[in-house]
Parts: C-alpha cells; structure tokens; sequence
C-alpha cells in the first residue's frame, strides 16, 4: 500500500497552504506571488514588530497556514526578541521562512545577521536569502535599490516558490 503524503501536510487543524507577510517590497511583487499560490498579505511601511499580533490573530481564527513567509525589515532595525515572539505565536507546528532584506541602509546586515541568528535558534525557521540572490542583479530594481522592476518581481516570487 502507497500513501501520498503532500509537501506540507497540514497538522492539527492547521491549513495547508503558503501565507506571505511583508512590506512594499513584497506588495509590489503580490501578483506575481498570487500567480504562484501564495496568500499576500503586505502593507508599506510596515515593520518587523507588526508581525507578531498578525500573525497571533491569524492562527487564532485558524487562518494560519502550514507555511509562513515573512519578508520585513526594510523600514528598520529588527529586534531578535520580536523574532521570537514571531516563531512562538506561529507555533511548532510551523515552517517559518524569513526572508533577507535588501535596503541600503546602515540596518540591512545587522538586521539579516538576526534573521540568520532567529533561524539558527528555531527547528522551525529557514532563511530565504533574498539579498544572497538579488544584490548584483541591479536591473531588477528601481533606484531606489530595493523596490522592484516588474523584471524582479518575477525572481523574487520565483525564489520564494521554489524555496517553500
């Protein structure tokens, strides 16, 4: 007897599927991600400390799936402590992806250095190394060097499709 078990099963209760949380970065690549699969759910300006009470209130309502994305850390520095807070809310039972940031700000490698450390600390928490791929590739952004061409958008949602 053969049993097809899916890529990211369901736990308890826990839905199936890829949510992301992010910034503008991520808002203006949403449609590339929805074509992916992908539940958006990204805000300008929006900070790393925001994702905590999100993401409570979504697993709370049981709208939480399996895998979770989050690309923050763009408009500033990111607190370990809030990462954290982020994993324990998600739950276990979760697979956790954080995404590095690429801004050129003072911040950028402090705050991917504790994007690194909180999946170090976490079974749970992988890195997808956005700023790893995307920092020679200077056409896929605007020049601002960090929003995206529609050329980008395209990378940055194949990269997260393949890495979750």
């Amino acid at each position: 007897m053969s049993v097809l078990l899916s890529a990211t099963p369901a736990v308890a209760g826990i839905p199936a599927g890829r949510y992301a949380i992010g910034d503008s970065v991520m808002l203006g690549a949403r449609d590339d991600l929805i074509a992916r699969g992908f539940r958006v759910n990204a805000q300008v300006s929006r900070q790393f400390r925001d994702v905590v009470p999100l993401v409570r209130e979504l697993a709370a309502g049981g709208h939480l799936p399996a895998d979770l994305i989050v690309h923050l850390g763009t408009n500033g520095a990111i607190d370990g402590a809030d990462c954290d807070a982020l994993v324990r809310v998600a739950g276990p039972d979760r697979r956790i992806f954080l995404v590095t940031v690429k801004v050129p700000r003072a911040y950028r490698d402090p705050n991917n250095a504790r994007l690194r450390a909180c999946a170090h600390r976490h079974d749970n928490v992988s890195i997808i190394d956005w700023y790893g791929l995307s920092r020679y590739h200077v056409g896929w952004f605007y020049s601002d060097g960090y929003h995206l061409r529609p050329v980008g958008r395209n990378a940055y949602a194949a990269l997260l499709d393949r890495s979750v």
